[in-house]
């Protein structure tokens, strides 16, 4: 168990912990959330002892090991699967301890040194790294090219696979989804929701949150709020406290001004002076509450185009990659599509399939390698790149962007007019010459979301556009998209903002773009589909090489789904036939499912009330209590496991 009590914490002048209180259970998985700066972050360094609180108390268990991601880019000539493989620290300790044994010629403590390889598993370890790199979207060709040979986002990635590699009994994520792609962020969740340690993340993706965590901790002024529930649970209980803390703080300010109209009506008086001074005193003893002092929401929009080419992009025969000193080396070919106006297109496939590419031919950042790409006469294009570095300078200010955009660009704009724009992107004072290389993440996506809404364009080109954004930032771009009256294609990890933006979806895989007949959620379903397949494909072959599970996104070439409709028809009379012959068997397990987390909060709270001292006479009725229910979710977990072993023979049958 984790108990913070009463921390202060300063970084600097400024106080980020102030008389900040909670106490976190094993096993729990906690988001971790707050407006940026709000100090999410100080407090991961608190918890791993890189920082020290200036008041109060913080326990964590001595014996728990501590994973988390570092932040600096490895920089070693060792494979992937070595560099991975060393954050287990268990297992670098035996290797550690069997070299000096054997060294030493000690033979008892070469038996302790096998014995402890043994514990950490070292049969499988490299297995297991292997597992965690091909979840994270790695190929089977780059499981041991050299780290130094990895672009920046695939280096953290590698971080992000060593501190999943560590058996820890806390783990500590910071954003652990920036530099991931749909596929492997799939992944990731499906494996965080099988860690059985304490989990604390921070993260703005909304979706990526509801799945894994199921306690929310509230950063905010300096003070700790615990919530029970993921966080769509949070912004409900938070609203709702909100208006109950505003409704006291109303009434209790009705009162005060009872007691002091009575008291500066009467306190001259003579007959009334005790009465006005018991007043004086009540007023003097009474505890303040506070006004609800809501964050100030982020809104803006993308203003009216100037005009609406229709269509708007034409590919004929397209093909987009590179030009390199042995060649072109294309990415996708044979490209044939158009774009109309008012599209909202979002962009689909694995990780290194050409989704970036395909966005970079059509921003004019690179040429294509062959056929044609026509542009509708007046066509006016915004581009949000994946690297909002490419497009923005570290020694000028928020200001001088726009100032050489408004005259490079257009329209054209006077400095105030500049200045109050930058404004409603919330660059105000001085901020506005500030270095942009001094600007936070998100306060970088800021600029260039203000530098795409100043350019009026008609097509909207967003790669990855909410790598840094905070929820309420990302929300207000989903509204501005929505109200946009051009054409948006998007590439995006954040599910949340694909399922309120876009109403199709282009899939890029095996060299090709198709259009991808589903939504997200059969996208996803897709996903493991091919990974079963390419699972299959590894076992006929007898291949060493490990796939990832359960739900592996992460295959190198994958097939597109079927073109022709009289495919798509057969495929989904087969999938209806299999949905009603495993319906009874699936609502069953979600019965189990909603049985096993009332059975989980009901231990959790159990064990809460254990740890604060319950009373004596209920400590034993507790514990046969916590005996009854760990027998029941070990039977309700065997019951589910045979209906997902019934539902995946139904599964094999059909296909």
């Amino acid at each position: 168990m984790i108990t913070l009590r009463d921390i202060t914490l300063r970084r600097g002048l400024k106080v980020v912990l102030d008389g900040a209180s909670a106490t976190l259970q094993p096993g729990e998985k906690i988001g971790l959330v707050g407006r940026n700066g709000a100090g999410k972050s100080s407090l991961f360094a608190l918890l791993t002892n890189r920082l020290s609180n200036d008041r109060g108390e913080v326990e964590v268990p001595r014996h728990w090991r501590r994973s988390e991601v570092a932040q600096n880019m490895p920089e070693t000539d060792d494979g992937a699967t070595d560099f991975v493989l060393e954050g287990d620290l268990p297992l670098m300790a035996a290797r550690t301890a069997l070299a000096a044994a054997e060294a030493a010629n000690d033979g008892h403590a070469m038996a302790d040194a096998h014995a402890a390889l043994a514990d950490a598993g070292a049969f499988d370890a490299r297995s297991r790294a292997q597992a965690l790199l091909m979840g994270l979207g790695f190929k089977t060709e780059q499981l041991d090219a050299p780290v130094n040979s990895f672009s920046g986002g695939w280096r953290m990635r590698l971080q992000l696979a060593r501190a999943l590699m560590c058996p820890a009994e806390l783990m500590l994520l910071d954003e652990p989804t920036n530099h991931l792609d749909l596929d492997a962020l799939v992944w990731l969740e499906a494996w965080l929701q099988r860690y059985d340690g304490m989990l604390i993340v921070i993260s703005h993706d909304r979706e990526f949150l509801d799945a894994i965590t199921k306690v929310t901790l509230h950063l905010d002024e300096g003070k700790l709020t615990r919530y029970g529930g993921n966080y769509t649970s949070f912004e409900s209980q938070r609203a709702e406290r909100m208006v109950l803390q505003q409704a006291a703080f109303e009434r209790q300010q009705e009162k005060v001004a009872h007691l002091q109209k009575f008291i500066d009506r009467f306190k001259a008086k003579a007959s009334k002076a005790k009465q006005a001074q018991s007043r004086v005193k009540a007023l003097e003893r009474m505890e303040r509450l506070a006004p609800v002092l809501a964050s100030a929401d982020f809104n803006f929009e993308f203003r009216e185009p100037l005009n609406l080419p229709n269509p708007m992009l034409m590919f004929d025969e397209l093909s987009a990659g590179y030009r390199t000193d042995d060649g072109d080396k294309i990415i996708v070919r044979g490209v044939d599509r158009s774009v109309l106006a008012g599209q909202r297109i979002g962009i689909l496939g694995a990780n290194g399939q050409g989704k970036s590419t395909l966005v970079k031919t059509i921003a004019r950042a690179q040429a294509p390698l062959a056929g044609k790409l026509t542009e509708g006469k007046g066509l006016s294009i915004g581009y949000f790149a994946q690297q909002e570095l490419d497009v923005l300078r570290l020694d000028e200010g928020p200001l001088a962007h726009l100032v050489r955009l408004a005259r490079e660009v257009g329209p054209p704009g006077r400095e105030q007019e500049l200045r109050d724009f930058l404004g409603q992107f919330r660059f105000t004072g001085d901020m506005v010459n500030q270095q942009v290389g001094s600007l936070s993440g998100g306060e970088k996506a800021r600029l260039v979301l203000a530098m795409l809404v100043w350019q009026r364009p008609n097509l909207l080109l967003l790669d990855e556009p909410t790598n840094h954004l905070d929820l309420n930032t990302r929300e207000a771009l989903s509204m501005a998209l929505n109200e946009f009256e051009g054409t948006v294609m998007l590439v995006s990890h954040d599910r949340a903002l694909l399922r309120e933006v876009c109403d199709e979806f282009w899939l890029v895989a095996d060299g090709v773009v198709k259009p991808f007949d589903g939504d997200l959620d059969d996208y996803q379903r897709w996903l493991l589909d091919q990974s079963k397949e390419a699972a299959r494909a590894a076992k006929k072959q007898g291949s060493a090489t490990p796939t990832p599970a359960p739900v592996a996104a992460t295959v190198a070439a994958p097939a597109p789904p079927p073109a022709s409709r009289e495919d798509r028809k057969a495929s989904g009379q087969a999938r209806a036939k299999l949905a009603e012959q495993t319906r009874p068997l699936r609502r069953e397990m979600d019965a189990i499912d909603k049985r096993l987390h009332q059975l989980a909060a009901e231990r959790t709270d159990i064990e809460t009330q254990l740890a604060e001292g319950a009373a004596a006479a209920a400590i034993a009725e507790m514990g046969r209590r916590l005996k009854a229910i760990g027998d029941e979710i070990e039977a309700d977990e065997l019951r589910w496991l045979e209906l997902s072993e019934q539902i995946e023979a139904l599964s094999a049958t059909a296909s």
